[in-house]
């Protein structure tokens, strides 16, 4: 008599989660696919069989299973039946570790020892950022024997703590197409780049980090995927007017600047997937923030601004309202750059909710003004309106810079490049970069540098050029400069706390003679108010009136024409200032900077 051969039924998880989520019992996978017929995940717990282990439908686009025999470091794919009975072989859009961008899923181990996870991020108005690129930041000799390109990062430690750091931002890490990258290409946004060391690198990164006294930005791209090595692209085998099926609009809104992968931030499954990215990275990797990359291109389709995308909007609103309601001392950051209160208003009030937004409306003019050769031709009006700039009257609403990523590539260089094409040897290139960065530690916002600024990196920013760290030694004193800066920015000395303040008033602005001077104050009185002078033309004044905002002595906490911070500069002599009826004459020497402060009575 023959027998009857059953099969059987898939059974689906009642575990929450998406991806791979490890139990006790075994491994549970969920997967969004709407358009399949019928899933299945794979892997080398089931000799890669298509049959070994089915997932149930839940009937609303998810499909689910329970498999006994995974477990954490597993190799895992999908297999997906399309409607007009295709296969499809796809890795986990959660997938939160891969082999590679065009590799196999690997089920993450989730469990890390944070030791006592006691570390507690900077105050918004004390941050000092240092944006960084881990594939180029630290290719030296001390590197080649680490175990992951994050640990090249850790290993400059050091150098960052010395230098006054406490806020590292790092570009892109999601595992991208390729080894060579800025970061911008997402491939798999859930993965850490495994040429970087993958997910428990990463986790070790931040440990240590925190154990260092640094909080840990992280840069995200959610304005398109890809475009290369984009698995989740017609995921299921659907898609409109051959778009990118489900995770994508697949109208004309799916255009950017970087391709027709535009995530369709009308569909809730979309929504959620970017929602629970950015509340990874704070989760599971105890990121401090996050930078979200050209918020412009979620908000809307054109840089011009219209056609509006109101479903990214209330997108980004989201995220910010889920962040600070899960993570309340998290930081987020947008880049729009296009000067609107509406990115870092509160969501209740009509915004979309981040923590602060790059301000192209210090960077630009501050760095016209430091790369413009004639000085007759520099504004100090300019000047004077990215000093005072600000976004819902909060100065903390904006992060300040003369460099940043973008800013040093795309046709731009850094800037003693930009002021020397020869070198910065110059004292051109010296000078005049050097007063850029002190607007950037002395104007209100939160400063931040990029890699390498501070011992004069020159060229512009590539994937392929590591930062040459034999100039920390040739421009040891520009290092200097930079930690003194940074030491009366976080009050170091306790004499200048008015540079964490919000408040900011302008001394003396001249464009005939290229000068500038402004007041800074947290609660005023001495030892907090802060007095900023700075020449911006080739001649040195010489008994220059400057009002100031009370009267005794004021000392000068740094002059940035000091012989020490470079062989170059001419170390004019200049000093402490009493000042009897609000005014006082100063020295200072060309493209400088003076910062005085009173002692605390």
């Amino acid at each position: 008599m023959p027998t009857t051969q059953t099969v059987d039924k898939p059974v689906s998880t009642a575990r929450a989660g998406m991806g791979a989520v490890p139990h006790e019992n075994g491994v549970a996978f969920r997967v969004w696919a709407p358009h399949a017929t019928a899933v299945a995940v794979i892997g080398a717990f089931n000799q890669w069989k298509p049959d070994a282990d089915r997932m149930a439908s839940e009937s609303n686009g998810y499909w689910s299973a329970d498999v006994p025999a995974a477990g954490v470091g597993d190799e895992y794919r999908f297999l997906l039946t399309t409607a007009d009975g295709g296969t499809l072989n796809r890795i986990d859009p959660y997938a939160k570790q891969v082999t590679s961008s065009i590799g196999n899923a690997v089920v993450a181990d989730p469990d890390f020892d944070w030791g006592d996870g006691n570390f507690t991020s900077p105050y918004w108005n004390e941050m000092v950022i240092y944006e960084l690129h881990v594939g180029t930041f630290n290719q030296s000799p001390e590197a080649e024997n680490l175990t992951s390109k994050l640990a090249s990062v850790t290993a400059k430690f050091g150098h960052l703590k010395k230098l006054g750091i406490n806020t590292i931002q790092v570009m892109p890490i999601a595992e991208f197409a390729g080894d060579l990258s800025w970061g911008y290409n997402p491939a798999h946004i859930f993965a850490v780049e495994s040429c970087y060391g993958g997910p428990a690198a990463f986790k070790q990164f931040v440990k240590d980090a925190h154990a260092n006294g640094f909080a840990v930005i992280v840069d995200v791209v959610y304005n398109h995927f890809g475009p290369g090595d984009l698995d989740i692209w017609q995921f299921d085998g659907w898609s409109e007017n051959d778009g990118g099926g489900i995770y994508f609009y697949n109208d004309w809104r799916k255009e950017t600047p970087w391709g027709g992968t535009r995530p369709d931030y009308g569909r809730q499954e979309v929504r959620e997937y970017i929602r629970d990215n950015a509340l990874m990275w704070l989760g599971d990797y105890r990121v401090d923030g996050l930078r979200m990359d050209m918020t412009l291109y979620i908000r809307s389709v054109r840089a011009d601004g219209e056609p509006n995308l109101p479903e990214g909007f209330s997108l980004l609103q989201w995220v910010n309202s889920e962040v600070r309601q899960k993570f309340p001392n998290a930081i987020t950051i947008a880049e729009d750059l296009q000067k609107s209160d509406a990115l870092t208003a509160k969501v209740e009030a009509g915004g979309a909710g981040f923590g602060s937004q790059w301000d192209d409306q210090f960077v630009h003019p501050v760095r016209e003004a430091v790369i413009t050769m004639a000085d007759e031709h520099r504004s100090m009006d300019a000047v004077a309106k990215a000093i005072t700039h600000r976004y819902n009257d909060d100065a903390f609403q904006r992060v300040i810079y003369s460099e940043s990523h973008d800013e040093v590539s795309n046709g731009r260089a850094r800037v003693p490049h930009e002021i020397d094409p020869s070198g910065a040897n110059g004292y051109f290139a010296q000078k005049r970069s050097t007063l850029a960065a002190a607007l950037v530690f002395t104007a209100p916002g939160i400063p931040m540098i990029f890699q390498g600024q501070e011992f004069l990196e020159g060229g512009w920013f590539r994937d392929t050029v590591p930062v040459d760290w034999d100039k920390r030694d040739e421009f040891r004193g520009i290092v200097r400069l930079y930690r003194d800066l940074i030491r009366l920015r976080l009050n170091y000395f306790d004499t200048t706390r008015g540079l964490s303040g919000q408040s900011v008033e302008l001394l003396h602005v001249n464009d005939d003679s290229n000068m500038i001077a402004f007041r800074r104050w947290k609660d005023g009185g001495k030892g907090d108010e802060v007095v900023v002078v700075l020449n911006f033309h080739r001649d040195g004044r010489q008994g220059y009136a400057i009002d100031f905002p009370a009267t005794g002595t004021w000392k000068l906490r740094l002059n940035s024409d000091w012989k020490g911070y470079s062989e170059a500069f001419h170390g004019d002599p200049t000093g402490d200032v009493d000042v009897t009826e609000k005014q006082a004459m100063i020295d200072i020497a060309p493209y400088s900077v003076l910062i005085f402060s009173q002692d605390r009575g």
